[in-house]
């Protein structure tokens, strides 16, 4: 494998910074070009130390404090320019760890140059997924998720004949309220709904997690990504989050991919693809595990999982809505506007106001994220 120079969008945040783990363990196969952090400049400067990139992404204020710093140093706005930093020449992999629709113009400019993108980022697949794939075919882009769901089923596929793919089987841990009843929810605290049982995330994340609206996004992402009709999608709840996610083919044959849980591993296979390099990590030892546990999602506890499988099956503009909506509702939650349940019927309204443009331009997304966001607003304002 020759040396991959690397981009990546969101460097300070936890995808970032396990991307670069493995990029220092393996320095004579990557070499870092680009970093573009937004708030973490402290974490940035270091890490433009020890990889010294030649592209630095920050914002328009923070750019002067880098020039007078750094000599030879491309230093470029985060809110204007990641565009033309993923298509730069010398720019063969954009990891994209930068969370929100904001990734949605830098995710699409490396897939029209025809780079190879690992996104770890669900919003551009959920908003415009069908506009990247299209694009990606046109040049000839390779997309290899990076979250562990996504990747799962990618490397589940491999080598087999996506003509005789029954269904697949997307994994989901349960969040924080698997076990807490419903009547209970908006008793809680935000303290209390950030505290997810297993992973430390951000907060936006954290609490889709707990609404499965997270797993939502991650049924329309995969049938952007692997071409699927929804109908052969399906959630399984499975606590101890060993078996990331399945494939189920026409014979009942059924792949599954295992392996501990740290983000590291689908990173680093989408780096290397498709080659498997050693992680440094501890193996899986199915003897010392007991017992793994799966179980159907309940749709009455957490209608917002069901409510995403309307939006893929209605598609067009209608997924950009929910996005713009859940970004709005979970924001007026974490800031104590609203209540828990709330971010649900907030969502849901926003959508059944909102009149399907079927394949819709990307004027039209961003037309549809705009009415969402103002919509959203007004239901929030309501209280």
């Amino acid at each position: 494998m020759n040396m991959k120079r690397i981009v990546i969008l969101g460097s300070t945040g936890s995808i970032g910074i396990n991307t670069l783990k493995i990029a220092a363990k393996y320095p004579k196969r990557f070499k870092v070009v680009g970093l573009s952090a937004y708030n973490n400049v402290r974490l940035l400067e270091k890490q433009m130390a020890r990889f010294k990139p030649r592209m630095v992404a920050v914002r328009k204020e923070k750019t002067g404090l880098f020039k007078k710093r750094v000599s030879r140093l491309r230093i470029l706005d985060v809110d204007r320019d990641l565009e033309e930093m993923v298509t730069a020449k010398d720019v063969d992999l954009v990891v994209i760890g930068m969370r929100g629709s904001a990734a949605l113009p830098p995710f699409l400019a490396a897939v029209r140059a025809g780079k190879h993108v690992a996104p770890a980022n669900k919003e551009a697949l959920v908003i415009a997924g069908a506009l990247l794939m299209k694009e990606a075919r046109k040049s000839g882009a390779r997309i290899i998720p990076i979250d562990s769901e996504q990747s799962a089923i990618f490397q589940c596929l491999q080598g087999q004949n996506r003509k005789e793919v029954a269904k697949i089987l997307l994994t989901a841990s349960g969040g924080a309220l698997l076990r807490v009843p419903a009547v209970e929810f908006n008793r809680l605290s935000v303290q209390k709904i950030l505290k997810h049982p297993r992973w430390r995330m951000g907060k936006k994340i954290t609490v889709d997690s707990a609404t499965l609206m997270n797993k939502g996004f991650e049924v329309i992402e995969a049938k952007r990504l692997f071409d699927l009709d929804v109908k052969d999608i399906e959630v399984v709840i499975h606590p101890e989050a060993i078996v990331h996610s399945m494939v189920e083919y026409k014979d009942g044959s059924i792949l599954a991919q295992l392996s501990v849980t740290d983000m590291r591993i689908p990173i680093q296979y989408a780096m290397t693809y498709p080659q498997r390099w050693p992680v440094g990590l501890k193996r899986l030892r199915l003897n010392d595990l007991g017992r793994l546990h799966f179980e159907p999602p309940d749709f009455k506890k957490f209608p917002a999982l069901p409510l995403c499988f309307e939006v893929a099956r209605k598609d067009g503009t209608l997924p950009s809505v929910l996005n713009a909506a859940d970004e709005e509702a979970v924001e007026a939650f974490l800031q104590e506007k609203i209540s828990f349940t709330k971010i649900y019927r907030i969502v849901e309204k926003v959508c059944r106001k909102h009149k399907v443009k079927r394949n819709p331009a990307l004027a039209d997304i961003y037309a549809a994220e705009t009415w969402a966001r103002e919509t959203a607003r007004k239901e929030i304002s309501k209280g």
